[in-house]
């Protein structure tokens, strides 16, 4: 794996965990019972997005560390899978 393409795995794995993690202990601002207004009622009262991309950010070095060693040590290897297309040198 080169330096750019793991950069790219791990740049995909953290946009999914984001994803996954965003909701996590989120409160709206109806729960609160504080709505603010011209905001609707479904609004994060306190999204805490600087402690969710800390725990994006470790939590995606899992699948990242799994992909790199399934690619590192020919577990899986990228050329034989069927629904990439053959690229040749020739």
């Amino acid at each position: 794996m080169t330096i750019i393409s793991g950069i790219a795995i791990y740049f995909v794995c953290w946009w999914i965990t984001l994803m996954a993690v965003l909701p996590i202990g989120v409160r709206t601002q109806e729960e609160e019972g504080e709505v603010i207004p011209g905001t609707v009622s479904s609004a994060p009262a306190e999204p805490g997005m600087r402690r969710k991309f800390i725990l994006t950010s470790l939590l995606a070095i899992i699948p990242w560390t799994i992909a790199f060693i399934l690619m590192e040590y020919e577990i899986i290897d990228l050329e034989e899978l069927p629904f990439l297309p053959k690229f040749s040198n020739d």
